[in-house]
């Protein structure tokens, strides 16, 4: 039996992310206003591949310890999650005392493969683990209770966030910790290069150009709560996590399965489409994908696609694979806590993808809740929605964030936090 049945709702109390934009949330949302990242080449050397750029972190922000966990040797994926996390739990006010039972829930899919990779140079021939984050994070926040790594491919981290959300609504844990890592390596881009689905340009989605997506490296993390678990301890959430689908189409272009989990989502949250005022699209920018999502959303929200902006996010920093639907929960919260949609990436917008994405300038967040896509490779699909909270719950109106959050400085503690001053959470 869930024990918060009197308010049965999931809320997100803390946030953190490392990306090409910068470290720290306010980095993170600022970077977006201003444009989004650009890809550099990959310091790694032997790319003998068509495409070698990434949207990568800068090399000085990542961390360089933990350099091995339980006698693993540890690359830059797991380092990002800890500082990543560490950036949430302390915006959240999580301390350590009451991290201990905090679930540890990551999407990883290429996780350590970069310290393979360095390894496999060497001549070692020792397997090194592939997706150790979730325990090296659980261990970093002096957690004992699941820590639990999901390896679905590219919607690894949309996955994580309904098992997260499950959690609580079974009354598994009051509080968990829910996001993804990736760091830069030669396997996921040698494989989209062999399967001529990596852009030599750039990640475009819904450009009429687009020659397939652009990896990014990075780390979101996303703090799930209990409301009556926040409100109890005084903490002012961002957003809640309304509802989440799965779904699977292995593989069928019609498009039916993706838009099965839209309107699942939309069901499990108890909203309708008109209660959508973005959509953060999967969109990676492979031709096929990129069309058959614009016809996906044409059949769930109808006429309203005409004035239904969407967030093209990877052409802002990439596709972090595992990471990229926590980084797509960590945008879908900002734009709720602000109430407008950043301005997309200028582009060549192809005639047969059918879809608003505003490009000369933020537009108003019209209505109360974001849906986000994530798909990838076996079908595996989930679609989940991010809803603002009313006024007097936690509903921080204003421009700009206040730097450091993200960072150290709590919204979820009740301190100053994003968009200004934390206002008290009541019933």
């Amino acid at each position: 039996m869930n024990p918060f049945d009197d308010d049965p709702r999931v809320v997100i109390t803390g946030l953190g992310a490392i990306s090409c934009l910068g470290t720290g949330v306010g980095a993170y949302w600022n970077g977006l206003l201003a444009g989004g990242g650009e890809p550099e080449a990959i310091p790694l050397p032997h790319l003998n591949m068509r495409t070698r750029k990434m949207y990568l972190v800068d090399r000085s922000e990542v961390p360089a310890e933990p350099s091995c966990h339980a006698g693993v040797e540890l690359g830059s994926s797991p380092r990002l999650a800890i500082a990543a996390a560490e950036q949430a739990l302390t915006d959240a006010g999580v301390e350590d005392g009451a991290r201990e039972t905090v679930p540890v829930v990551l999407g990883v899919e290429l996780g350590n493969s970069d310290m393979q990779e360095l390894q496999r140079s060497a001549g070692r021939t020792t397997w090194t683990t592939l997706t150790p984050a979730a325990a090296v994070v659980g261990t970093a926040i002096g957690s004992r209770a699941a820590q639990t790594s999901v390896g679905n491919a590219c919607s690894a981290s949309g996955y994580a966030l309904t098992i997260g959300l499950d959690m609580i609504r079974a009354g598994e844990a009051s509080t968990v910790l829910v996001g993804g890592a990736e760091g830069a390596t030669r396997a996921g881009m040698g494989a989209f290069n062999r399967l001529g689905a990596a852009d030599p340009v750039r990640c475009r989605p819904f450009d009429r150009n687009r020659a397939g997506t652009m990896f990014g490296d990075g780390s979101a993390m996303i703090v799930l709560e209990a409301a009556d678990h926040a409100r109890r301890r005084g903490a002012v959430p961002y957003a809640e996590l309304a509802g989440a689908a799965w779904s699977c189409d292995a593989p069928d272009p019609s498009g039916d399965q993706i838009v099965r989990a839209m309107f699942d989502a939309l069901a499990d949250a108890e909203l309708s489409g008109a209660d959508v005022g973005c959509v953060i699209p999967h969109g990676t920018g492979t031709p096929l994908n990129d069309v058959v999502e614009s016809q996906a959303l044409h059949r769930v929200f109808g006429p309203r696609m005409r004035e239904l902006p969407l967030f093209s996010l990877k052409a802002m920093i990439g596709h972090t694979t595992g990471a990229a639907g926590a980084f797509a929960c960590l945008t879908a919260t900002l734009m709720l806590r602000h109430r407008r949609v950043p301005a997309n990436t200028p582009i060549d917008q192809d005639p047969e993808c059918d879809v608003w994405l505003p490009q000369e300038r933020p537009v108003p967040l019209a209505a109360p809740a974001v849906l986000v896509n994530t798909y990838a490779f076996g079908g595996n699909n989930t679609s989940f929605v991010v809803k603002g909270l009313v006024d007097g719950e936690g509903d921080i109106e204003g421009e700009s964030i206040v730097e450091g959050v993200g960072a150290g400085v709590g919204v979820g503690a009740g301190a100053e936090g994003v968009g200004g001053e934390a206002s008290q959470w009541s019933r």
